[in-house]
């Protein structure tokens, strides 16, 4: 029987501590967790903030988004075949209008060029390619070669010996379609940018 003293039984040697929480009748026993299940809880947390890091610093490289980006680049290389684009303003205005390829020129956008020109293309070292300036591009079919040379002794990279004709025309195409997209709190325009007739007109 209980002691008026001590309401709760004490619990067999055999048994765990009680923590002395009753409630509807039913007694709570003091179970710690077992410490194999406290390490991963741990090492889980610690996970997290390893990748987490990981992740940021290479601009979500790691992330299922990443590997389903490389996908599309993969199934759309296949899908060229021996089909070669032409690096002209028509095949790039039609390109800005295809929403497959479209997503692949995103794609290699956020593999390649994001650590200088932003994730949102908002400019960070490099120039805000959202607004309405340019430095080097006149007219549509000055992309691709601008990608593929570079300018400014390296300053802009020459991705012709990385990217193939076809990927080099269709990121242009993506990049081509920002125009006056204005993502907030993009780069100012440089001292000698300017702004090119409308695409339409090319």
């Amino acid at each position: 029987m209980n002691d008026q003293n001590n309401p709760i039984d004490e619990p067999p040697i055999d048994e765990p501590p009680r923590t002395g929480h009753i409630y509807d009748g039913i007694e709570e026993y003091d179970n710690p967790m077992p410490g194999w299940w406290s390490w991963i809880f741990v090492l889980t947390i610690v996970f997290a903030v390893f990748y987490f890091y990981i992740d940021v610093s290479t601009g979500g490289g790691l992330g299922a988004v990443a590997a389903y980006d490389q996908a599309v680049i993969a199934d759309t290389a296949r899908m060229f075949g021996s089909l070669k684009l032409s690096p002209d303003a028509p095949t790039i205005w039609k390109l800005m209008h295809d929403e497959k390829l479209h997503r692949l020129g995103e794609s290699i956008f956020q593999t390649n060029c994001i650590s200088c020109h932003g994730k949102h293309a908002e400019g960070v070292a490099c120039p805000n390619l959202t607004d309405d300036y340019y430095i080097h591009i006149k007219q549509l079919a000055d992309f691709p070669d601008v990608i593929t040379h570079g300018r400014n002794n390296g300053a802009m990279p020459a991705w012709g010996n990385r990217l193939s004709p076809n990927e080099i025309i269709c990121v242009a195409a993506y990049v081509a379609s920002l125009r006056n997209t204005n993502y907030p709190g993009g780069k100012k325009p440089e001292a000698n940018a300017f702004i090119p007739p409308p695409w339409l007109d090319h």
